[in-house]
């Protein structure tokens, strides 16, 4: 139960952790003008690396180019403390505003629950029109809601509802409390004199990405006019980069996991072999009597190390479903899913054969070796 109750939880806390970082979209990455800017290595001092901002010009030629074979969307994020009416309801001021393009669903993995998707014209002329997120369309309109002919204020503006993006669900980065408008209207909005935008590169393969993202940065360094040599002046930013940091350091964790679930078998490993000395001592006239109608050395040795080892497989499997209990548990409590450890209760059900043999080999051995006259005679 220790050993895979918290190697359980531990891998349920992983798959939380990388489901939780990689709400930008599978395959995908971004091009920044910073760096992540933390460590979680108390040693390890990485600062933030801020670049020269990522200019309109910039980011628009980089997509004409790379948008011919790769998904790329631009993002400007207008407003992250914005306000959204509809008739008498108001939302908190913390929606963010994105403006950004046709290929930003796709990119950051967003399916439609409603509505449709903007269309180049509303794009180049940056018409009035929104996708909510999720929270925000429940907020506004009810559980029950229509988005048909509504339209809603942002920070003071009208703007057309046209689709509300289906919901992804809480992480450490809130994806559902958004607002997504025209990145030409969101310029028009929200611009100030030096503007940073954001590239996002969808790869057609997510399992091979390193070519996508060779090719992504030999392309904006000719953008940005690097010579060879030069550092990048600009952040490549992948979908689990951060999870990857979270799933190191969780590694431990299973280290420390792994090492208590050993100790508390070598402790189960010595209090069976207690009892089955004791049980030899018990039944010493049942082995003289055994004995004494043809079983030889082997078969009394047989005998009591399977019974050992029967003995620990029962106790495994208990074991392994209250392991898998308290291991979700756990992993559910902290946001994960529910999760069937098949590994885990690979190695629960072998270390619980070895701990049966270790322990039962002593009392066979001592059982195969008494004296069958003695241990009749024995009560």
């Amino acid at each position: 139960m220790a050993l895979v109750g918290i190697l359980t939880s531990v891998d349920g806390l992983k798959g939380y952790l990388a489901q939780s970082f990689s709400s930008m979209g599978a395959g995908t990455f971004k091009i920044r003008n910073m760096s992540l800017g933390f460590s979680l290595d108390e040693d390890e001092d990485k600062p933030q690396k801020v670049f020269r901002n990522i200019s309109y010009l910039e980011a628009t030629q980089f997509k004409q180019k790379f948008n011919q074979q790769y998904s790329t969307s631009l993002q400007y994020l207008g407003n992250q403390t914005a306000t959204i009416k509809y008739d008498a309801v108001k939302t908190n001021p913390n929606i963010i505003i994105m403006g950004t393009d046709e290929n930003y669903i796709n990119n950051e993995g967003y399916k439609l629950a409603q509505g449709r998707n903007f269309t180049p014209l509303e794009i180049e002329t940056g018409t009035n029109v929104v996708m909510l997120g999720y929270t925000v369309a429940k907020k506004l309109f009810g559980s029950d809601y229509d988005i048909h002919n509504k339209s809603v204020r942002i920070d003071d503006v009208k703007f057309n509802v046209i689709a509300v993006l289906d919901e992804k669900g809480s992480s450490f980065i809130t994806t559902d409390n958004v607002a997504v408008i025209p990145i030409n209207k969101a310029r028009q909005l929200y611009g100030n004199a030096n503007p940073n935008y954001i590239i996002s590169v969808k790869g057609n393969d997510p399992e091979n990405m390193q070519p996508v993202e060779e090719s992504a940065i030999l392309e904006m360094r000719n953008i940005r006019k690097l010579r060879p040599g030069e550092d990048n002046n600009f952040d490549i930013l992948k979908s689990d980069s951060i999870s990857g940091m979270f799933v190191e350091k969780m590694s431990y964790a299973t280290s420390a996991g792994f090492i208590i679930g050993i100790i508390t078998l070598i402790g189960a490993a010595i209090g069976l072999m207690n009892i089955m000395l004791v049980s030899v001592t018990e039944r010493t006239k049942e082995i003289g009597t055994l004995k004494a109608i043809g079983a030889n050395n082997q078969t009394i040795r047989m005998q009591f190390l399977l019974e050992a080892v029967v003995i620990c497989q029962l106790g495994g499997l208990l074991g392994i479903i209250l392991g898998i209990i308290a291991g979700n548990i756990v992993s559910l409590s902290a946001g994960g899913t529910f999760i069937i450890p098949w590994l885990w209760m690979l190695v629960g059900v072998s270390f619980c054969l070895v701990v049966g043999l270790i322990s039962g080999i002593y009392p066979a051995f001592k059982a195969s070796q008494l004296n069958p006259i003695e241990a009749l005679r024995y009560e």
